[in-house]
């Protein structure tokens, strides 16, 4: 058994804590860029591509994000590539979140009217000029909340990344629990650092869906 201070397990846990938001990030901006492309691709209306797009938005959420951990740590390492907690984790959630935010995306660029649609094309405007001018900026300040309150799953399902020994902030809780025997303290900690890191994003998430409801009205 280790004597740790309660000043002691904050200040590991806190260590942990930048792994957590690292990844955390890595995953919502690297999602949201391959989500955004997701969502061109199943716009486009090219025959087939809405299928596969849709396909491969159904088998992320269908399954368990802990099973796409195991399968991105050891599915890798089949083709010969080695690889590393941190890259397995990295690519296990860029991909879960993108899936949910091409889906997220869709469900509010399907709710602009269709008359914007038609309006664009009045326009002459091709496919992607409707789409960088007149729809997706209208279809933002419907995605931004709901895509902000993404960001707290996300930063909660980074705990999820323990289980293919990447140390970030549940794992380092485990470990400080095994070493002090004072599992209670050492996971109200980690419960609190994970609240102090989802609350203010919640927060933001309200706030920006009460500012654009706002100005809708």
């Amino acid at each position: 058994m280790v004597d740790f201070s309660l000043w002691d397990i904050l200040r590991n846990l806190l260590l942990a804590a930048r792994w957590t938001v690292s990844l955390s990030l890595i995953a919502f901006i690297g999602g949201g860029l391959v989500g955004l492309l997701l969502l061109v691709l199943r716009l486009s209306k090219v025959r087939g591509v809405d299928r596969a797009v849709g396909v491969y938005v159904q088998v992320f959420q269908g399954t368990p994000l802990l099973m796409q951990l195991f399968l991105a740590y050891f599915g890798i390492a089949l083709f010969g590539i080695k690889t590393s907690p941190w890259t397995a984790a990295a690519v296990a959630l860029t991909l879960y979140t993108s899936a949910y935010l091409t889906e997220i995306w869709r469900g509010c660029v399907a709710s602009i009217p269709k008359g914007q649609w038609e309006a664009a094309q009045s326009l002459a405007l091709n496919f992607g000029e409707q789409l960088r001018h007149v729809v997706l900026p209208q279809a933002l300040r419907i995605a931004v909340p709901p895509t902000v309150g993404f960001l707290v799953q996300v930063i909660k399902g980074t705990a999820l990344a323990s289980v293919i020994g990447f140390v970030e902030l549940t794992k380092a809780g485990s470990m400080i629990s095994n070493a002090t025997y004072q599992p209670f303290l050492v996971y109200a900690c980690v419960a609190l650092l994970y609240f102090v890191l989802c609350f203010p994003v919640s927060l933001v998430a309200q706030s920006l869906e009460r500012k654009l409801h706002g100005n809708r009205r």
